[in-house]
């Protein structure tokens, strides 16, 4: 082992990183004269010349390209959590609402709202918080002796 430390002036860049830049226009005998490595006549060889954006060379644009979305977009949509009736009785409790479901890691933590649709039986009275239920949800709920809340 050598006692030298590396400095400063020790350093330099892997072989083969570093090249020198063209020079162009410098004579035929330099390899970039006479047109400077741009090639013969046409639009991008003249000095100044630059494409618009978006063009590709005489091809159809890619935004010309692409169909067009028509109608009307949602830009930020509700996400929903969908629970059926039948999973409920499962849940054994007494209030069923959005907050409640997250907090059982039962419900997507992004999801906005909450929908309860009408798939299965219920037996148990249970108070539903959700912003939408379903006719025949409802009715078994309110059958079970439940109580519904929208919000």
């Amino acid at each position: 082992m050598s006692d030298k430390t590396i400095t400063l002036e020790d350093l330099k860049p892997a072989k083969g990183s570093v090249s020198k830049s063209k020079r162009v226009g410098r004579g035929r005998s330099s390899g970039h004269g006479k047109t400077s490595c741009r090639g013969n006549n046409g639009e991008g060889q003249r000095s100044g010349s630059s494409a618009k954006r978006g063009f590709e060379g005489g091809q159809m644009p890619s935004y010309r390209r692409l169909p067009k979305l028509k109608g009307f977009q949602l830009i930020n949509p509700l996400k929903y959590e969908e629970i059926n009736v039948g999973r409920l009785d499962a849940l054994k409790l007494k209030e069923v609402s959005l907050e409640v479901l997250k907090e059982m890691k039962k419900a997507h933590p992004a999801s906005d709202a909450l929908r309860v649709l009408g798939n299965g039986e219920i037996k148990k009275a249970v108070t539903v918080k959700a912003s939408y239920v379903s006719p025949s949800a409802k009715e078994k709920i309110e059958a079970a002796g439940g109580k519904v809340e929208l919000v």
